[in-house]
């Protein structure tokens, strides 16, 4: 299963923030896991180091990238992402039409963010850190 990690849950785990980081931290843990693999955009890894720098400075904020980028894939955003962020009419946030056409480009069926009505444009479900969690359960 291809899941698409949204800025919010990144930044959770790089700095983190509590009580997020305790479910954020599990789903990028999933990667871990044959029967999943994780994604994320070039533009949540440059918020997530943004926060991250802000907190712990950019020596620090470069290794968890670093770490990061080891264990998720990349979901391009070229052209064809642009163009239908812009074509969709009632997509209200630039940045999440991005992130949510990146996710469906590279075939993720779900994406995880703690702000799931930024995604009320598209038909991928999206859910909560701690619901994916509960889904799938203890693995």
């Amino acid at each position: 299963m291809k899941i698409f990690v949204d800025a919010n849950i990144l930044v959770a785990v790089v700095n983190k923030e509590y009580p997020l980081f305790s479910y954020a931290s599990r789903v990028l843990s999933l990667s871990e896991y044959g029967n999943y693999i994780l994604y994320t955009s070039p533009i949540c890894l440059a918020i997530a180091f943004y926060f991250a720098e802000k907190k712990s400075g950019r020596a620090v904020a470069g290794k968890k990238l670093a770490l990061l980028a080891r264990h998720i894939s990349i979901a391009a955003v070229h052209e064809k992402v642009v163009n239908r962020t812009i074509a969709q009419e009632n997509v209200s946030d630039f940045e999440d039409g991005l992130e949510y056409f990146a996710a469906e480009n590279a075939g993720c069926e779900i994406i995880v963010t703690e702000n799931p009505g930024d995604f009320h444009f598209g038909k991928l479900k999206v859910m909560r850190a701690v619901d994916m969690i509960s889904e799938v359960g203890n693995t």
